[in-house]
């Protein structure tokens, strides 16, 4: 691999624009998010009602949905049909907090209608959780021995992880568009709260597209350390 004065030019190309881009994406969501917990939306709607409502209006009244600690772990399981709320979004009647549970409540209904990069995205979640145990041991020991068959190995691994990351882009973009229309359209925030909406949305897309940022220039250097070993 080529140095420059001593240094990695692999590693400064391509990984540490992405673990910049990172660092900001988690700045921007963490503090758009506490931003707008401050701001209250004129409904007076706490997140768990929201998402609620929209389960319901989209016949998903099986879809249960549960309180959980922490903050920004708001999730749907495809699994169990559970939509799982952090506290600040569960219970406070904010602009964010109904942001949020809109955009969880997103998953749910892409679930329900088949939506196909969310099918795919949920496919390969055994193929990465596999990669996620294996890739760095084969690559490491691909290094250690010289052998460059394992390197192919883990390589092939890591970009099942890599697809991953790139197919959640659509489900998160998709799903915020779904939570902007659903909210807008049946008037649970009126015209002049969907720009507060959308910036706590897509303030929350930009650390997806952070994550795949990061994935891929992984990927790059990796492949940039096997050509070195022909």
């Amino acid at each position: 691999m080529p140095y420059l004065y001593g240094f990695d030019t692999g590693f400064l190309l391509f990984f540490i624009p992405a673990i910049i881009l990172a660092m900001y994406a988690q700045f921007k969501v963490q503090s758009t998010f506490a931003k707008y917990l401050k701001v209250p939306n004129r409904k007076g709607y706490t997140g768990a009602e929201v998402a609620r409502y929209i389960l319901d209006a989209n016949g998903l009244n099986d879809v249960r949905i549960e309180r959980i600690p922490g903050a920004l772990t708001d999730h749907y399981d495809p699994s169990k049909r559970v939509l799982r709320l952090s506290e600040p979004v569960y219970s406070q009647p904010s602009i964010a907090s109904i942001s949020v549970a809109a955009h969880e409540s997103g998953h749910a209904v892409q679930h329900q209608r088949g939506y196909f990069p969310l099918i795919a995205r949920n496919a390969l979640v055994p193929i990465v959780n596999f990669s996620a145990q294996f890739t760095w041991i084969l690559i490491i020991l691909g290094l250690i021995m010289s052998s460059a068959s394992l390197i192919d190995a883990g390589i092939i691994l890591f970009s099942a992880a890599v697809l991953f990351q790139i197919i959640t882009l659509p489900v998160e973009f998709n799903a915020s568009h779904r939570a902007l229309a659903m909210m807008s359209q049946s008037g649970i925030i009126t015209d002049d709260e969907r720009p507060k909406a959308r910036a706590v949305l897509s303030a929350a897309a930009l650390t997806y597209v952070a994550a795949a940022a990061v994935s891929i220039a992984q990927l790059l250097r990796l492949l940039l350390i096997r050509g070195d070993r022909d």
